[in-house]
């Protein structure tokens, strides 16, 4: 079996997020693997791990610096890695991406072979739309199954556990197929020392537009549908109230409720 995994590198969130002249993100700047990536990664490694005649590739697409995503998912324990990688990507939007995305897994096929199952994370932890997986399995014209908890996976079918507020659901499709998975469907592992040092000697393909069969004018930003036109930076937080306890602290605490009409 081979598995293709999508992962994304993103902002650091515990940084300072900053943005371009043109009001894209600055994706230059110290950035990491997508966390919710990390799990479709496990889920991958769990099923290559069952089956050793089985691969994971891990794809990104994004700058110089996305590389970090794909070597990241090496030393957990991917096999190959693919980097989509042109000047032209920056400011594509979602549907673009997914037209990347597609056109990278073609490209895997053409150079690697079938690939039986793509595994996604639930979305991406800095544009958090949710909506590149279902796009990409249209494009390729492939059954989704998304949301899930759990996964199975046969020779012939995948069937995920859709876990909802009251009842939970289970979604089988046919393989090839791709699935986007939650945060409760595993507990990602820590790359190890020989992880990391084994990675060093894994293959990572890199691609441009123009090696998948792309103009950049259909899937970068300049053919964005969607076009940030405006942004600004959040007002700073106000300084809160100070109310000094003199044996009425509960009273004032109720009294400032009552007046936000929050009790």
């Amino acid at each position: 079996m081979r598995i293709v995994t999508f992962v994304k590198y993103v902002p650091d969130a515990a940084g300072d997020r900053s943005f371009e002249s043109d009001n894209t993100v600055d994706r230059e700047t110290d950035g990491l693997l997508s966390e919710l990536d990390e799990y479709a990664i496990e889920e991958a490694l769990n099923l290559t791990d069952k089956d050793k005649g089985s691969e994971t590739i891990a794809l990104t697409v994004g700058p110089a610096e996305a590389k970090d995503a794909v070597r990241k998912s090496l030393q957990m324990g991917a096999d190959k890695g693919v980097h989509v990688l042109d000047d032209a990507i920056s400011g594509a939007d979602a549907v673009g991406t997914a037209k990347i995305l597609a056109a990278a897994v073609r490209k895997v096929e053409a150079d690697e072979g079938p690939v039986d199952l793509i595994i996604t994370g639930l979305a991406s932890t800095d544009g958090q739309m949710s909506v590149v997986p279902v796009m990409v399995a249209e494009l390729l014209g492939r059954p989704a199954a998304t949301q899930g908890s759990a996964l199975e996976v046969t020779d012939t079918t995948a069937t995920i556990r859709r876990d909802g507020d009251v009842a939970s659901q289970h979604v089988e499709v046919a393989l090839p197929a791709l699935v986007s998975v939650t945060d409760q469907i595993n507990e990602p592992r820590y790359p190890s020392f020989k992880g990391i040092m084994k990675a060093k000697k894994k293959p990572v393909a890199q691609y441009d537009l123009a090696d998948l069969g792309l103009d950049a004018a259909e899937v970068g930003g300049a053919g964005a549908l969607v076009q940030l036109v405006e942004l600004s930076a959040a007002p700073p937080r106000s300084a809160g109230e100070i109310v000094t306890d003199e044996g009425d602290g509960g009273t004032k605490l109720v009294e400032w409720l009552a007046n936000k009409k929050l009790v």
